[in-house]
């Protein structure tokens, strides 16, 4: 959030506004929205209601929205810092850079037809396990947990290479989302997130 912030403050005057968005629980994220105290919009989605509207598959994803309100770059599996680069092998800068371009020049912006090309699209089993996930997270807060349990693996079922609801759901089942289980996640192959080989950003052979 601090890199976003200065970004704001760099690139603010210039028209460009970010708008954080957390898939987590109030109470788990709550204190780093306060600690980092940002002027710029940021947001706690606990329903998903983000990830269903642009149908995103992992966090953290990022998307560029123009002044019109329509999307000019679908989401991309991008990161603000190289605090995790050892595991994803991208870093940070290049991609930064790219945000400035494009504030400052329009530079990465694409056309409808590449937008349409490369964001990824719903089918009926994903849409399906958005509506399970709903239904065990509604489940969860009416405190039936026991019975939110079978919807939590339904939704896992139909979207198995969905991480918004495969990693987004373990803590809610008292499970821990940077633990053992994340790793075993990981291990059983690389998710998708959309169009993360289309930007140039992988850190170089020797940061591995």
């Amino acid at each position: 959030m601090p890199v976003w912030q200065a970004l704001y403050e760099e690139l603010g005057p210039h028209g460009f506004v970010p708008i954080t968005v957390a898939l987590d629980r109030r109470e788990d994220v709550q204190p780093y929205i306060e600690a980092a105290n940002p002027t710029h919009p940021s947001l706690i989605d606990e329903a998903h209601r983000t990830a269903e509207l642009y149908h995103l598959l992992n966090v953290p994803t990022i998307l560029w929205i123009d002044e019109a309100g329509m999307i000019c770059r679908p989401h991309d599996s991008q990161y603000a810092t190289d605090i995790f680069t050892a595991f994803h092998k991208k870093l940070s800068g290049p991609y930064l850079q790219m945000i400035r371009d494009w504030v400052h020049t329009g530079a990465g912006a694409m056309s409808a037809d590449e937008i349409r090309a490369n964001q990824p699209k719903p089918n009926a089993d994903s849409q399906l396990a958005r509506v399970e996930r709903a239904l065990a997270w509604h489940l969860l807060n009416a405190g039936r947990g026991a019975a939110a349990e079978p919807h939590f693996d339904r939704a896992a079922e139909l979207a198995p290479k969905d991480w918004t609801i495969q990693r987004g759901s373990m803590p809610l089942r008292g499970g821990n989302a940077f633990g053992p289980e994340f790793f075993a996640l990981a291990e059983k192959g690389k998710f998708n997130y959309g169009m993360e080989d289309l930007t140039p950003t992988h850190a170089p052979e020797s940061a591995e």
